[in-house]
């Protein structure tokens, strides 16, 4: 100590800096000390530049864009070559297994399709196209990467604003240039550059299809576009009820660094929840997360039939998303769980089923919610899992399917 009180000034900080980190060891513990660290080396090298999406040579600009269309259109009996525009997808992501399910719906059509994958940060393409060819076995699509550009194809399909970007500065030959939007995604960010970027898409001239009228209604609202839209689908070929069982727990789809999904508000409704209902299983799949402050059974990421094993085991689930219905609401119906959501008008518009319990998106509203649902006396589970559209995805693939080839052939 002597040693640095000598030191004068240099020794008064390095005793606050220990203080403070003694105070952080008690207050949050080693973990929470431990990402004071990571958070004060991520701001001093610069590492927000990282969360980028875009390398600015990517980057089109609807004020000036002036894109080539072909000057003729093939005969309907030519099978269409048609491109796809997605990042690298994740072993079970959601949003890619949608838009590769109208992939397949094309290719059963009988038109050849190649899938360009737009990484920022260049990663292995041979390892990318495996995770595609493990996880979505039923695609038989070229995989190629962006860098070279994209051509070859007489049609493509942006998946997301970043790869709307990319098809406009990488893919300027003659074709026709179609949007796939599974969400509104100037909603993903605040106001400001990634916002504003995300918005201008919509006006690059793609011909937009919008799944589900909450996207569109907001397309509607914010560009003043009115796109094609089709519906939701639910694969109840394997979301479905199995055998009668009891039913003694909740679930929740954990993502913490998505914020569309409402991670925040969803703990902090479960801690109400547990508080009122300890003796409730609460189950995490997803992302495993830590640092809860009530017990938790985590599953981590799971396959389809995995995920519909454990909703057979659950008496009700959270389903969160701000910017479109999400998927697991429908999952969970058709696995006979009640949902509860948070509720917004344009989602209604997307889900009219007596099953989910709509609530305003704050802890306490959202707790009561999902305690209301578990209390409430058993009811027929079929009848909940019955309440499901049986239509699977047909509709929106044959939706896509037929846009594609009008835009191609004409109407």
């Amino acid at each position: 100590m002597s040693v640095i009180r000598d030191l004068g000034a240099a020794g008064e900080k390095v005793l606050g800096a220990a203080g403070r980190a003694v105070r952080v060891l008690r207050g949050e513990g080693p973990a929470g000390l431990a990402r004071r660290g990571v958070r004060a080396v991520y701001r001093s090298v610069g590492a927000a530049s990282l969360d980028l999406p875009l390398r600015d040579a990517d980057i089109a600009d609807s004020t000036v864009l002036d894109l080539s269309l072909p000057a003729d259109r093939p005969f309907r009996g030519r099978p269409v070559e048609v491109g796809w525009v997605l990042t690298p997808p994740a072993a079970g992501s959601g949003g890619h297994t949608t838009l590769l399910r109208m992939v397949e719906a094309t290719e059963r059509a009988g038109h050849r399709c190649t899938l360009f994958l737009h990484d920022r940060y260049g990663g292995d393409i041979a390892r990318q196209e495996a995770v595609i060819r493990q996880w979505w076995p039923d695609v038989r699509a070229r995989v190629r990467g962006v860098e070279d550009g994209i051509r070859g194809v007489d049609a493509c399909v942006a998946s997301s604003w970043e790869c709307a970007h990319v098809l406009a500065t990488r893919g300027t030959g003659p074709m026709r240039r179609l949007y796939f939007i599974q969400d509104f995604e100037p909603y993903f960010y605040p106001r400001g550059s990634l916002y504003a970027l995300a918005e201008d898409t919509y006006r690059f001239g793609f011909r937009c299809i919008a799944l589900g009228e909450m996207v569109a209604r907001a397309l509607r609202r914010e560009i003043g576009i009115d796109p094609d839209v089709t519906e939701f689908g639910c694969d109840t070929a394997v979301y479905r009820l199995l055998e009668e069982r009891p039913r003694a727990g909740v679930v929740l789809y954990a993502r913490p660094d998505v914020p569309r999904r409402g991670y925040w508000l969803a703990t902090m409704a479960l801690e109400r929840f547990h508080l009122s209902h300890p003796e409730a299983d609460i189950h995490v799949y997803g992302d495993k997360v830590g640092d809860l402050p009530f017990p938790t059974i985590q599953h981590g990421r799971m396959t389809p039939p995995q995920l519909n094993e454990l909703y057979n085991s659950c008496r009700a689930g959270l389903a969160m998303s701000f910017t479109n219905i999400s998927l697991v609401t429908e999952e969970m119906l058709a696995a006979g769980v009640r949902v509860v959501a948070n509720d917004h008008a344009d989602a209604r518009a997307d889900l009219v089923n007596e099953h989910v319990a709509w609530a305003a998106p704050s802890p306490v509203a959202l707790a009561e919610a999902l305690g209301r649902a578990y209390d409430r006396p058993t009811v027929d589970q079929a009848a909940i899992a019955s309440s499901v559209r049986q239509v699977g995805w047909t509709r929106a693939q044959a939706d896509v399917v037929r846009i594609l080839e009008e835009e191609v052939y004409g109407a």
